[in-house]
């Protein structure tokens, strides 16, 4: 069995107004991944990432590139509590 692993990330660059949100939640429910997504006023995209440690670290990879529209310049990542729930939300 796999290792959970929860993660904060803050993604910087043109990732608002480019479909990142909905990009980041199709691409978490895919890898069976929970938490939510949203943007900040700094301009930057913003969430928390829970469940098995590979699927997590694939989306973080997918991330990097993002949208077609999306040009990432960089992600943060700390660690996360674990999130409760069987969702990705887009929260606002």
């Amino acid at each position: 069995m796999s290792e959970t692993k929860s993660i904060h990330v803050v993604i910087r660059g043109r990732v608002q107004g480019v479909f990142y949100r909905k990009w980041t939640q199709e691409r978490a429910r895919h890898h069976g991944i929970v938490g939510w997504v949203r943007n900040r006023e700094d301009g930057a995209v913003e969430g928390v990432f829970s469940g098995p440690a590979e699927a997590v670290d694939a989306l973080v990879a997918e991330c990097r590139d993002g949208p077609p529209a999306a040009r990432v310049e960089g992600i943060d990542i700390t660690a996360a509590d674990s999130v409760q729930g069987c969702d990705f939300e887009v929260t606002h």
